[in-house]
């Protein structure tokens, strides 16, 4: 993760979030769209939920104490979890109420073209939050696909924001073909079609974060790469042979716990052994620069016969 979790793409995020808010809520009133509405709602939501990843990224940055001795690095996996159940309820919910409401009760918009110039604008300020997530993320991505990249980090911020920021856009898109398709035919009932597919979007956004948020918050071992690599630094072919087992956590973002048991090649004395140790430490560290805390069980290496 860049540094500070991606606060770049989060503080990028929060401006044109709150901005947009503003512009959707007085594009609401003077129209009465309800696609529009539930625009502003989730864009309030989404506004809240970057200010809950900033505040968790400085819970998280507290030393650790004699209660919680590994640190406080899983706060950010919680407030991350949290801003899911925010998109969820706050978002999703209310969009999918409105537009069954104004399916039901379809309204007539007023000055409609006073929505369709403020989502234009919405969707500019939103490509650039957007762009700016992935740009921060692509040196994270490496080959791999975006799908990829958000199931397999273990960092939350960067495939939250984006994640939101693809929703959003999406999100737009629809609330602009709904108002448009209501203008040109005359039938509100369109608005409330595109409030309500407003609401399946966000719902499905939602569902992806609890899900990937819950498995970081109970915490992931490390990525396949990553054990083959730390397996590979461990065993020097001199004085570690192999490793007999091995796991992983992350206990935070930017921080793994390891801990191996390791055959060490007979006949080694104290020493050497302790030797042995620290420099595999010290490989790892090398090459896995999360792998913060390892604990090594040395065992007398038998060969297979």
């Amino acid at each position: 993760m860049s540094a500070g979790g991606g606060k770049k793409a989060i503080l990028a995020a929060l401006t044109a979030n709150a901005g947009i808010a503003v512009a959707k809520f007085i594009g609401a009133a003077i129209t009465g769209s309800a696609s529009m509405l539930a625009e502003a709602v989730h864009s309030v939501a989404d506004t809240s939920n970057q200010g809950l990843l900033l505040f968790g990224q400085r819970a998280a940055a507290k030393d650790a104490d004699e209660l919680h001795q590994f640190g406080y690095g899983r706060n950010r996996y919680f407030y991350s979890f949290v801003v899911a159940l925010v998109l969820f309820t706050l978002g999703s919910v209310y969009a999918i109420y409105e537009g069954i409401h104004k399916i039901q009760h379809p309204e007539e918009l007023s000055r409609p073209i006073v929505a369709i110039i403020i989502l234009g604008i919405a969707i500019g300020l939103e490509t650039f939050s957007f762009i700016t997530a992935v740009r921060e993320s692509r040196p994270l991505k490496g080959d791999g696909s975006w799908w990829r990249f958000i199931r397999t980090s273990r960092s939350p911020e960067l495939p939250v924001v984006l994640l939101e920021d693809a929703g959003a856009l999406i999100g737009l898109v629809i609330a602009f073909g709904a108002v448009s398709l209501t203008m040109i035919t005359g039938e509100p009932v369109f608005d409330g079609i595109g409030t309500l597919a407003i609401g399946a979007l966000l719902g499905v956004i939602a569902i992806v974060l609890i899900v990937e948020m819950k498995s970081l918050l109970i915490g992931e071992s490390a990525t396949p790469e990553q054990d083959r690599t730390i397996r590979d630094n461990l065993v020097d072919g001199a004085h570690i042979n192999s490793v007999i087992h091995l796991k992983s956590q992350y206990i935070g973002p930017e921080e793994m716990l390891i801990a191996a048991k390791v055959a060490i090649a007979p006949d080694l004395d104290i020493a050497q052994i302790a030797a042995a140790i620290d420099a595999a430490e010290t490989r790892v560290r090398a090459a896995v620069p999360t792998a913060h805390l390892i604990y090594l069980e040395p065992d007398l290496y038998r060969a297979v016969t």
